[in-house]
C-alpha cells in the first residue's frame, strides 16, 4: 500500500551543562532527533511525491522557539527539525505534500518523568502555563488529526505549539 501520513516522533534528550557536554551525547541527540527525522521523512517523502499527496507531521517541542539551560543539543535539534520541515514544505509542496511541526509544551514523558517528581518544579511549571497544567496525551490528538486531514491542505511549513500558552511568555501579575 501507500503511505499518506507520517507522524515523525523521534526524540531523545540528554542533560549536561553546555560547558561540559560530551561529544558522544551531542551526536546521540542530534542523530536521533534531527538526522533520524530527516531520513525517515526522506524515505516516506519519496513515496508521497510519487503519489502526489502526503502529510508529514514532525513532532518538535516548544524548544523549537526558545532555549533552555542544560539541553543545548536538544534545543538545537528541535530548532533544526523546524527549519528542516520548512525546507521540506518549500521543496515538496508542488507535489501535494505538506510538512508541519507539532510542538508540544510540557507533557510528562519517560524522558522527563523525574522532573515531575519534584512538587516545587511542577508548581513552577504550572504557574508559567496560562492554562494552569501540563499537557495530557489527549491534548495532542485533535491537532494531529487536523494536520493529517484535508482540512489542513493549505497549511505547510508551520509550527503549531500545543503548550497551554507556555510560550506566550505570560506571567502572573503581582499586585
Amino acid at each position: 500500500g501507500k503511505i499518506d501520513i507520517l507522524v515523525n516522533n523521534a526524540g531523545l534528550n540528554i542533560r549536561h551543562p553546555s560547558s561540559e557536554f560530551p561529544w558522544e551525547d551531542w551526536d546521540t541527540v542530534l542523530n536521533t532527533n534531527l538526522k533520524g527525522s530527516f531520513f525517515c521523512a526522506q524515505a516516506v517523502g519519496k513515496e508521497m511525491i510519487k503519489a502526489g499527496y502526503g502529510r508529514i507531521i514532525n513532532i518538535g517541542s516548544c524548544t523549537c522557539v526558545f532555549g533552555m539551560e542544560g539541553i543545548a543539543p536538544y534545543t538545537a535539534s528541535r530548532g533544526g527539525v523546524l527549519q528542516m520541515t520548512r525546507s521540506l514544505a518549500a521543496e515538496w509542496g508542488k507535489y501535494g505534500v505538506t510538512a508541519n511541526v507539532l510542538a508540544p509544551g510540557w507533557f510528562k514523558t519517560a524522558q522527563n518523568a523525574a522532573l515531575y517528581d519534584s512538587k516545587e518544579w511542577l508548581a513552577n511549571i504550572k504557574s508559567r502555563i496560562p492554562l494552569g497544567r501540563p499537557g495530557k496525551p489527549t491534548d495532542l490528538d485533535g491537532t494531529v488529526v487536523f494536520l493529517a486531514s484535508d482540512a489542513s491542505e493549505y497549511i505547510t511549513g508551520q509550527i503549531i505549539l500545543v503548550d497551554g500558552g507556555f510560550t506566550t511568555g505570560a506571567t502572573k501579575a503581582i499586585v
